[in-house]
This record gives C-alpha cells, structure tokens and sequence, in this order.
C-alpha cells in the first residue's frame, strides 16, 4: 500500500495530509528518473522470472503444508508433518498462537489471490467454511489470533465478495468466512475485561478468562494491546456489530494515557490492571513494533486524525531520542538520554517501510542499508545483533519484516537497488532455507542448522511480499494501492471508512495541537536513495566518516554506542576500561597526549576530561536531590543510623529540607494493598505501612494507606533481586489528582530485604523508621558526627594552668 491513494478515500483535511505525504514519495518518484540512475538495473526478463521463482516458493511450501501438514496450525518441515496444540510436544509460550484451527492455511488464503489462483482459493475457502472451528478449551494468544486468523478471514471474505463482483465466481459463497470471523472476535473479548480497559494477552478460546490458568494474567505487551484496531473495525463495519471497534479504541486510548509525558515514549511490557510499567525499555522492535505501525494505519484507513497526531508524536520522540543514525537503539521511557541495551532485533526492520508509508524516505534508507549490510554478513539478520553488528541471538525464523520494508522501498523510489535486495533475499531463502518439504526456520546463522517451524507468515508474508516486490502493480488482480496491509499482510480496502461507525464519534482531542498534525517532506535533493546510502557503503566494516576535528565532542553529546563517539574519543587520546562487572556497563576513562592523533585533538581531550568529571558531579548531586531515604537506628541508644535507598512519587508531598516522617513500620495485610480496606487498618493508624507492588497503582495503595490513618506509605517491589545498587531509581506515577497528603516511597527488593532482615531480628519490638530526603540524611549524620567529634575533644582538653 502507499499512502498516496488514500485522498480519494476520506474528506477534509485528511485529503490535505494524505496529499503531503504522497508528494513526498512522487519527489522521490520523480527523482529516480535523473541521470544518478543506479548502475545495475534489472531487466523486465529477469525481473519476470524472480516473480515466477517467488511463486514456484509458494506452492513448494503450501503444498508441502496442504499434503503433509492440513489441517494442523502449522507444517514441520524437518518431520514433514504437522504441529497440533496438546499432540506435538510443547514448546512452551510459543505455542500460544496455536489454536487447532488450520492457522497457515486460513493466513494464506489472501496471497492465494494474489497470486491469481482463483480455483485454489476457492478449494481452500470451501476448506476452511467446512473444518475450522473455535470452540476449544484452548488458551491462545489475543495478538496472534487477531492478525493471523481474525485478519485472515475478513481478508479472504473482502476478496472472495470482490472476485464474485468482478470475476464471477464463487457465486455460492454467503458470507461464511466473515460470520466465522465475528463468532471468533467474540471469543477474543473476555480479554478486554480489564480495569484499564487494555486486553490480556492470552485468552481460552472456550472459557474466556475463566481458565484457572489465567487467573494470575496480568501483563501484556504495548504490540500485543496496540494491534488490534485495525481488525476489529473492520470488523465492526462489515458486521454493523459496533462492540470490537469500541473495545480496540478504548484500548488504544488507555495506551495513549500512559506514554511518559516528558519524553512521549512507551514501554513495551504492562499490567493490564493497575496500567504500571513492568518493562521501560522503549524502542521499535520486539514489544512496541506494530502498536506504532497501527497508529499511523489506522488513520489511513479510518480517517481519524488523533491517531496521525499520536504517531507524529511518538514518532517525533522515536527519531529524537530512539535514532542514532541508521541505528535505532532501545531507551528507557524515563530516562531518554540511556541506553537499556546494547542490541538490536531483526523486528526493527519493519521500521523502514513504515517510515515510507508516513513520508520519511531518508532515515528509511539508512536503516535499510545497515540492515541489508548485517544480512550480508550473516546470510541472514540474525534475531539480535550487537552496535557492532556481531551476533547476539542467532536464530532467523525466515522473518519478513525487512522484506516488506524492501518492497515498500522500491514502491516509492523505483530504485533498482531493492529489487537487488530482493533478489538477494529470496536466492538467499532458496540455497539456506528450502528443504524437500517447505522452507525450514535456521536455528543458528552461524551454522545453518534447521529447525523443525515454518510459521504460518512463511506464506502470508514472506513470499507475498517478495511476489509483490517483483510484480508489476497492473499484473496483479487487485490494486493493492486500494488497500491497507495489516501487520500480517492482509488486505483491508481503504473503503472500509465510508461504511462508517454510528456508535463512535471521531473528533480531535483537546490533547493535540496543530503542531502534531503537521510533518515535512525531507529536502528534495537529497531523496535520492543511492546518495543517502553511499555515505553508509562501508557502515559496518568500519570506514564511514571520522568525527570532523573543526567540531568538538562534547561530554554531555558523548554516547559510549555511538560508533562515530568512540573513534572522536579515542582519536583524542582517551581511553576506557571496563571497571567490574561488564553487565553493569561501568568504564573508567583514562587521557595521554602520547596517544592523541594531534596535538590540538590531545587539548580536546584534555578538555572533554575536565567536562566529564563536572558532568558526573552534577549528576551524583541530581540523583542524590532525588532519592529518598528509609533510616532507622541499628542499636537501642539511636546513637547509629543506617539508610536505604528509596524512590519519590509523584503524587505524595515532597518531604524538603529537614522534613521527615517518623513511625513504626507495620506490613499491610494482604501486602498488596489493593482491597476496599486492610485485614489489619485498626493497627495502622500512625505506623508507616508497606506494601507490596503490583494488582493495582501505586496511587490506589496510597489512598487506602492515608484512609486506615498511616503516617507515609513504603511499597517494596515485586521483582526479586532488583536493587537500586544495579537499576535506575524512578519516581512513581499517578493519576493526575491531588489526593495523597502522605509521603510515599519506593524500595527496591534488595533494600526491602534489609529492611525485612531488621524487623525479623527485633520481633518483640517494632521497628522505627524515618523517612526522608537522602540528602539530608547525609548532613544529618555529618552534623551529628561533628558534634561527637567536638565533644570528644572537649572532654580531652587539659585544665588550664592556675
């Protein structure tokens, strides 16, 4: 799909946008007609028979599945038989997108069309309306079921109505597949019975959520909940049922709610219930992906403009704090400016296309080319690769997310480069894939080794998109520029937002300004794909471009996985060295003149030194401004103190100064603190509680505390091990009222482990804390230190002389 079709599709200003974003991509159209053609053009001929090569692929696997493996979920290529939720052994978490309901083929049958294979479809169609059913005692995936077997059905019903209309036939066909797509969407529903209105991430497709096993469901991924809507309205405006767009907007707009509102960036692990962040590394891979991809689609295809405002605003954060040339490097959602890993995964690299779709050609072909470059130095893109482009998880399940992104390229620029690319990858997917029954997953690039998975999107994604890369768009039956790819390529017209939707009313929130509305095409000249990757040629052998010595690095610019930062450092004699443990990413620098490349970049160094050690002094202050203590005395005379570290909160009253809170700590019953009241609130009154993390928000356990009477509130987390020795301390969040009038604060595991240790050791008595700012615990016991010392050396003064 290009952006480009959809004015014709939807009134207003939307005509307006859309029309911006599509003269983005015919500049770059227009421009692949200059004289800087790239050298090696493909031929109509050759480019004919990779097309015909890419639909030999297809049966190969879809035969080996239909003869071998029908109707189980998925084929084995190695065993050549099919995989059976409960019959095959299990492979744990992976299995949940299994539902014993012949998912390869239902994910297929859309590419079956666009093959032109009309008598197939209709064999398969007949195939699915008479063996698919839903009622299992099974637990699925919500995410998985929606984009492969929800998706592929309204997918295949769009398409069988369109071939009944314009190729007469199938003129049998009633509608089944859309009632067998209804019928399932009722059974993913149950999910959304969350208090946050953000579905679970499995559900049983027999019970709902009634499962025992389900009982203790309460995270799910940012992707998982965010990839819903597209599905779901159309859903609802085939079947006039408005429940699954209600639910799946509702949905999107609790996301919205708990993006970090100073960096615009989300996490990508939650709890459906009390909407805390369980994981804050924020990026554009596994977790987070397709939640971007359905923000910016869904209003492409449902013409609803906070949806364009709420990717430009994730998308704005994403480039500013995500990006780091052509690499996109995971952050925490609270601290921007960090790093959480030092790796990327092969799901990224749906990025680039999605970048083409909004109208940013430039970074798309810069990531394009770091990914085409790791896929050449390993055969394939591994899982997850290191800043430096070395292995880190090795796997490749014949993704097809980079392929995609190819194909979108090529849509957009007509440069002959990506049909190179895709050349590449399906000669690639031919000698190291292809096994006498279907193509095989590679355990390992590095070896080669097989594994016994084809995943259903082998066909529904993969091949179709390597199919559409090399088909003219006026050989295909259908104009794909009419339609919307989902997540897992099926198509959903763009028509789909004139049937409209009664039941919800489609209007810009106060929350968006003009300014998020608005983006700009990148300069015209320098759209060109072949001048944006030339500079990139050699990206990952080393040899791009040194920092330029007439523009000093900065400390406060510095980035240790900034490849371009590394070489400036050391070019000005500085040095680093791993100090302990190598996970907690602790370096020393060390600067010689001896080892500078010149004299004048041995000064900058000199001078990058003096700013890094004022940087670090400025941040151990900052951070010290910040923590929290819990103190309490180690003997009975309260001569010795000791303090652990504790977090603030957002919505309790900043204890400044020489503030502080004093009580007995007495543990909430249940811990968790999230009932109407406590086991335990007639003792409460004038303790400091603790509770425990999680079942509920943080600000609900502060309410319940101050109700029972509590002076200040500690909640301890429900990760073991964490400890704010080895993780970054945060503030917590709240709700945006003004109600809490304790202090609250945060302790990690290990802190709490003391803190517990303690109270164990004095059970005939209570133990008495004060909570406090860090800081002033600092100059509390400096003070009392320098009045012991005075003291002492008054006591040793010797009589004065008669």
């Amino acid at each position: 799909m290009t952006a480009k079709t959809t004015a014709s599709f939807a009134p207003g200003h939307r005509l307006m946008l859309t029309f911006l974003v599509a003269l983005c991509i015919l500049v770059a159209c227009v421009l692949s007609t200059e004289t800087n053609m790239p050298t090696q053009n493909m031929s109509n001929k050759e480019r004919a028979e990779l097309r015909e090569e890419a639909r030999d692929m297809f049966y190969h696997a879809y035969h080996a599945y239909m003869e071998n493996a029908y109707p189980a979920d998925e084929l084995m290529p190695l065993s050549c038989k099919g995989r059976y939720r409960g019959v095959t052994p299990s492979r744990g978490d992976m299995d949940d997108i299994l539902g014993n309901f012949s998912m390869t083929l239902v994910d297929t049958l859309d590419t079956l069309v666009l093959l032109g294979d009309f008598t197939e479809f209709e064999h398969a169609v007949k195939l699915v309306i008479r063996d698919v059913q839903f009622d299992s005692d099974i637990i699925v995936s919500v995410f998985e079921t929606n984009i492969r077997m929800v998706g592929g059905l309204l997918s295949a019903h769009i398409l069988a109505e369109y071939l009944q209309k314009h190729a007469d036939t199938m003129h049998w066909y009633k509608g089944e597949l859309l009632e067998m797509s209804r019928e399932l969407g009722y059974r993913l529903l149950p999910a959304f019975n969350t208090s946050t209105g953000i579905p679970h991430a499995r559900v049983n497709l027999r019970l709902g959520m009634k499962d025992p096993m389900l009982k203790k469901s309460r995270e799910t991924c940012t992707a998982c909940a965010g990839t819903i809507l597209l599905e779901f309205a159309a859903l609802s405006r085939l079947t006039g049922d408005p429940i699954f767009e209600v639910r799946a907007h509702a949905a999107m707009d609790a996301l919205w709610k708990l993006r970090h509102r100073g960096s615009d960036l989300m996490g990508t692990v939650l709890n459906v219930h009390s909407g805390d962040w369980v994981r804050r590394d924020s990026g554009v891979g596994a977790g987070i992906d397709s939640y971007y991809e359905y923000l910016f689609k869904s209003y492409v295809l449902l013409g609803d403009d906070k949806y364009l405002a709420r990717f430009n605003r994730h998308y704005n954060a994403v480039m500013k704090y995500v990006s780091e040339g052509p690499m996109l490097l995971d952050v925490l959602m609270h601290r921007p400016h960090a790093k959480s890993k030092n790796f990327m995964d092969s799901l990224l690299a749906f990025w680039p296309g999605l970048q083409v779709l909004s109208g940013d050609l430039k970074p798309a072909v810069q990531t394009h080319e770091m990914l085409y470059q790791v896929m050449q130095m390993h055969t394939f893109i591994p899982e997850a690769f290191t800043v430096d482009f070395q292995i880190h998880w090795g796997q490749h399940p014949l993704r097809p997310e980079f392929i995609e992104s190819t194909y979108f390229l090529y849509r957009a620029t007509g440069d002959h480069h990506y049909l190179q690319v895709g050349k590449r990858a399906l000669k690639t997917l031919q000698q190291h894939a292809k096994v006498s029954c279907g193509y095989a997953a590679v355990n390992d690039v590095r070896t080669g080794k097989h594994e016994d998975r084809m995943d259903s999107f082998v066909l529904s994604e993969t091949i179709k998109y390597l199919f559409l890369l090399f088909s003219d768009p006026q050989d295909l039956i259908i104009n794909v520029d009419e339609f919307v790819f989902t997540t897992e390529a099926h198509l959903l017209p763009l028509s789909i937002a004139q049937l409209g939707n009664a039941t919800f009313s489609f209007r810009q929130s106060d929350e968006h300004n003009v300014l998020d509305f608005m983006r700009t095409c990148p300069s015209s000249n320098k759209l060109f794909p072949e001048k944006v990757r030339k500079p990139l040629r050699n990206f990952i052998t080393g040899s791009c471009p040194r920092t330029t010595a007439g523009k000093r690095l900065s400390a406060l610019d510095f980035q240790a996985s900034n490849a371009d930062h590394l070489r400036a450092v050391y070019d000005m004699g500085i040095t680093m060295v791993s100090v302990g443990d190598r996970s907690q990413g602790k370096v020393r620098l060390f600067h010689s003149f001896y080892n500078a490349k010149s004299h004048e970049e041995g000064e900058m160094g000199l001078q990058f030194m003096q700013e890094m050690l004022e940087l670090t002094k400025m941040q151990s202050i900052n951070q010290l401004a910040q923590l929290q203590a819990v103190a309490y005395a180690t003997d009975e005379k309260a001569q010795d103190w000791v303090a652990l570290m504790a977090g603030p909160s957002h919505f309790s009253p900043e204890l400044i100064g020489d503030q502080f809170v004093e009580g007995d700590v007495m543990l909430a019953q249940p811990l968790r603190a999230c009932d109407e009241t406590l086991e335990n609130a007639a003792e409460a009154k004038g303790k400091i509680l603790v509770a425990e993390r999680g079942d509920c928000t943080f600000v609900s356990k502060a309410r319940l505390a101050q109700k029972v009477g509590a002076v200040a509130l500690i909640v301890c987390d429900n990760v073991p091990g964490s400890s704010g020795e080895t993780q970054p301390m945060f503030a917590m969040s709240g709700d945006g009222k003004d109600d809490v009038l304790i202090p609250v604060v945060f302790m990690y595991s290990v802190e709490f482990g003391k803190l517990t240790a303690v109270m164990q050791r004095r059970k005939q008595q209570p133990l008495g804390v004060r909570v406090m700012q860090m800081v002033e615990f600092k100059r509390w016991q400096l003070a009392k230190a320098q009045r012991q010392n005075q003291t002492v050396a008054a006591t040793q003064k010797p009589d004065k002389e008669l």
